[in-house]
């Protein structure tokens, strides 16, 4: 019973310190990656003309350009708006081409939302690996914390 609790205390401790390592590395590397960016806060958000870094403040950024993005399509979303749109001329008027049809042309409030996607899809990615990286760091403890205890329970056996 002895050796199972060594070999069983060796191990959690060589888990723990990989786990540790490992969360505190996925923090680092994406609080770096976030502040290379040079992002920060506008004024209208919940947390304003702040360096985005952290957590709460990745989600105060996605939350504004989704606001932003709204204000700007008039509260309609990609799926919501046409693929195109009329071509209209300086008097608000549909330009008609040789054939006298409609003029379509690409919609860009529409193309607008594939740029806020992917920003928001960044930035909630960042959050994500920001608790993946906590989640790997607090089982890295519990684990840290298991092979001490294998330890002292070897020593009393």
């Amino acid at each position: 019973m002895k050796n199972i609790y060594k070999i069983s205390s060796v191990l959690a401790i060589f888990v723990g310190v990989i786990m540790i390592s490992g969360g505190i590395w996925g923090i680092c590397f994406t609080y770096k990656n976030v502040a290379r960016e040079n992002i920060v806060t506008p004024e209208d958000s919940v947390i304003p003309n702040t360096p985005v870094r952290g957590p709460l403040t990745l989600k105060t950024q996605s939350d504004i350009i989704r606001e932003h993005t709204l204000r700007t399509t008039g509260g309609k979303t990609y799926a919501e708006m046409p693929r195109q749109i009329q071509k209209l001329d300086e008097n608000g008027n549909a330009v008609l081409n040789e054939k006298g049809e409609i003029v379509m042309i690409p919609n860009d409030a529409r193309n607008m939302w594939v740029t806020a996607t992917t920003l928001t899809t960044a930035l909630n990615l960042a959050i994500v690996t920001y608790i993946f990286s906590g989640l790997v760091l607090l089982f890295g403890f519990i684990s840290l914390w298991n092979g001490l205890v294998f330890f002292i329970l070897s020593k009393k056996s």
